[in-house]
């Protein structure tokens, strides 16, 4: 079939809307229909990173509409509504077998390569291979995607909302609830309010804390997240942050610090910033030229656990229906996060919008289709 497309077709310059050609499901893949799908900054990354294949096309966070399936699929049907989830795992290995699928690395190699799980694409544009992003390749009209990827939501979900679900929501709200696993009553501090931090914060609202502390450089950050449940707002520039960390929390720092800026600093001051036998979970991901320096002295006598998560330790086919479902009963705040809404062809507006130091990056634009 024939769609259109948002096509990369070289390092760093805009997107163009193309006519492409997508190949039918094979037995375990899936058509989707698009409806909305959300511009996070990893497709920025993408775009921006010389070791994407051109052309492919981008996009990773969507939500659509099941239209046909392979003959192996199972666990979905023509019509249902799904939120899209670009991890998808193999179900066999150690990994899977002991409840971690988000650790599974069954779909990294393809993911690189920008294919499908097989090795091979289902997009051509003038009979030339094209490749998927993610295994998603959500900035289309149409896509195909393993069926370990599709995850059915109620139908009275919008769209909109639903798309954000597969990313920056469940990796933030997973991160404090999952890999932190922030308990009522508890102290928290959040640092990098973006897109997954203020997830985080919602995550340990819902989960009880008494106290929410966000950490960002941007003062309209701070405000924001007041919106989404913290209570409490630090400037993560200010010299003496560890300090008012610890004054909002007993004096002792806090229970739980959840990184999510990328920053090596960061984590090192929510490391200082948590207290003796607290955790501190490292959402962002660093470049990999950096470290992270903690002092060593005493350190085997604070018993506090450093730790990374990968999709805040997220379990799609757990977590999806119980973020939906939050928001449906309006637990969760999503309509907030939708920044705007755009058609395919104004998709270079939204990555302008990065480099915007002025624009509010708490939240996404959002590609919506007809």
């Amino acid at each position: 079939m024939k769609m259109q497309a948002a096509v990369m077709s070289k390092l760093g310059e805009p997107l163009e809307i193309r006519t492409v050609d997508l190949a039918e499901p094979k037995a375990t893949e899936v058509l989707v229909k698009i409806k909305a799908t959300g511009v996070c900054h990893s497709d920025l990354n993408a775009f921006e990173d010389a070791t994407t294949p051109t052309p492919s096309i981008l996009g990773h966070e969507g939500a659509g509409i099941v239209e046909k399936v392979g003959s192996a699929v199972t666990g979905v049907a023509p019509g249902d509504h799904v939120a899209l989830n670009w991890v998808p795992y193999c179900g066999t290995c150690e990994y899977c077998a002991a409840g971690t699928p988000n650790l599974c690395e069954s779909a990294f190699g393809p993911m690189f390569d920008g294919t499908l799980l097989d090795g091979t694409s289902r997009l051509s544009i003038d009979g030339e291979q094209a490749y998927h992003y993610s295994l998603l390749s959500t900035f289309a009209e149409y896509t195909v995607v393993p069926e370990k990827s599709c995850v059915k939501i109620p139908k009275e979900m919008p769209f909109a909302e639903a798309s954000l679900i597969g990313c920056g929501v469940s990796t933030g709200y997973n991160a404090a609830v999952r890999a932190a696993g922030v308990t009522p009553g508890s102290t928290v501090a959040i640092f990098g309010i973006g897109g997954v931090g203020v997830n985080a914060i919602q995550g340990a609202r819902i989960a009880g804390a008494e106290k929410i502390i966000a950490c960002d450089i941007k003062p309209d950050n701070l405000e924001l997240a007041k919106q989404f449940g913290a209570t409490h707002a630090v400037n993560s520039l200010d010299p003496d942050i560890i300090e008012q960390i610890q004054a909002l929390s007993s004096g002792l720092g806090v229970n739980f610090a959840i990184d999510c800026s990328g920053n090596t600093i960061a984590t090192e001051t929510a490391w200082k910033a948590t207290r003796k036998g607290g955790t501190t979970v490292v959402v962002g991901a660093f470049h990999p030229s950096k470290q992270v320096a903690l002092p060593a002295g005493g350190f085997h006598r604070v018993a506090k656990v450093l730790r990374g998560s990968f999709y805040g330790d997220s379990q799609p086919f757990r977590d999806f229906p119980i973020l939906a479902k939050l928001y449906l009963d309006g637990k969760l705040n999503l309509d907030h996060l939708v920044l705007r809404k755009i058609k395919l062809d104004q998709i270079n507006e939204a990555f302008a919008d990065f480099h915007d130091c002025n624009a509010v990056n708490v939240g996404r634009t959002v590609i919506e289709f007809d």
